[in-house]
């Protein structure tokens, strides 16, 4: 049967304070509806990423868009789960459960101070028991999640012997995809000289290792395939998902093992083309024609080329060399612009991205006969969109 997306729409990124959450959020189920040609009467499943205070819960959505939806369900508020609404999404589709299932993401972040001080709304959920979401453990000073990344990146960099500043070809990259991207809130020229003068935020990463937090809303319609091929918009299909892992040796900002608080240290061994979404697509890391990845700091993007057996552990510095990830590379990623420059979306941009370049839709940014694109992060979630079904 399959699944695919049939609508896309946004607000863009930046900085929206003077307008509300639910008015965003009408804006672009709004541009989504005329997208692929659906009546808003139609939708009857809703999944919303970022509740409140940041967003909205489902029910106030639902209310506040004149939606009357069968099935709804909500994610914890944390970037994380962009992917997992998809997937749900996805299998409430195949379940039966919707027949036209509307994803959204409305969230403000310029309500808020700055993330890791008490005037944010997550710091307090950092004191809960067994530290924050992100591995924060506010009483000893690690009160964001950078310091948990920081922390990663200084393991791996000592573990693998790689170069601190390798990083940089990360931010180059998407600093560079950006400037062909209208919507990025960073398009102004990065050079490596910049990028290696930027301060220091918690060593080893600096200023343009970090995302950039923006006001957005996004919204992803889908339906099982034998109804999209009707709509108006080009058909991009799911072609396999999976999702997040957790565990004693999970760390959300790096590969397993690498954060402070794991059971163990090892040396990590991914189970790369093994990974189940590569079978339930039917495809290797090698025939994916582009990769879009969360990237709240720019190790991550290291992290999940290796966990997804782009390259061994301990590798993709190197492998990300010479312009691999780049537009006009080899495995271009984050086409928009990513986290670190197209705005922190949790991943939401990003999924437009690859929707857009599946369908031949990304303009300056279009990589020429893309037929696959894989989303992946470094917890273990995927899903591989392709042009053509399974």
């Amino acid at each position: 049967m399959g699944v695919a997306v049939v609508g896309i729409g946004t607000v863009g990124f930046g900085n929206m304070a003077e307008e509300s959450v639910a008015s965003m959020a009408d804006s672009a189920v709004q541009s989504a509806l005329a997208d692929s040609g659906l009546e808003r009467q139609e939708i009857d499943g809703l999944l919303v990423h970022i509740g409140s205070p940041r967003g909205l819960d489902y029910d106030e959505m639902a209310a506040l868009l004149g939606l009357e939806v069968t099935y709804a369900t909500q994610t914890w508020s944390h970037g994380r789960f962009g992917a997992t609404v998809i997937a749900t999404a996805a299998m409430a589709l195949e379940a039966g459960l919707t027949d036209v299932a509307l994803c959204v993401a409305a969230f403000k972040n310029s309500l808020w101070t700055r993330v890791g001080s008490t005037g944010h709304n997550a710091f307090f959920e950092g004191m809960r028991e067994g530290g924050g979401p992100h591995a924060e453990t506010p009483w000893v000073g690690f009160a964001a999640p950078v310091a948990g990344a920081a922390m990663a990146t200084r393991r791996y960099l000592h573990h693998y012997g790689v170069d601190r500043e390798k990083l940089a070809a990360v931010a180059l990259a998407q600093r560079a995809a950006a400037q062909r991207n209208e919507l990025a809130v960073m398009r102004k020229p990065l050079s490596a000289q910049e990028y290696a003068a930027s301060r220091p935020i918690v060593e080893p990463l600096r200023l343009h290792d970090c995302s950039v937090p923006v006001d957005t809303a996004v919204a992803v319609i889908l339906a099982r395939a034998d109804r999209a091929a009707h709509l108006r918009a080009p058909v991009v299909h799911i072609r396999g998902y999976q999702g997040l892992h957790a565990g004693p040796n999970e760390f959300i900002f790096g590969q397993p093992g690498l954060g402070v608080n794991q059971a163990e240290v090892f040396d990590y061994v991914p189970l790369g083309a093994r990974e189940p979404v590569f079978r339930r697509a039917g495809v290797t890391p090698a025939e994916i024609q582009t990769l879009h990845c969360y990237d709240g700091f720019s190790p991550q993007i290291l992290w999940t080329l290796e966990r997804f057996g782009f390259c061994a552990p301990g590798e993709a510095a190197d492998y990300i060399a010479g312009g691999r990830i780049e537009l006009g590379g080899q495995l271009p990623v984050n086409t928009s612009g990513g986290h670190l420059s197209e705005g922190h979306s949790n991943g939401w941009g990003q999924t437009l991205e690859i929707v857009r370049q599946l369908r031949g839709q990304a303009g300056e940014r279009q990589i020429p006969d893309v037929a696959l694109a894989q989303w992946a992060t470094t917890l273990g979630d995927s899903i591989i969109y392709g042009r053509d079904p399974a």
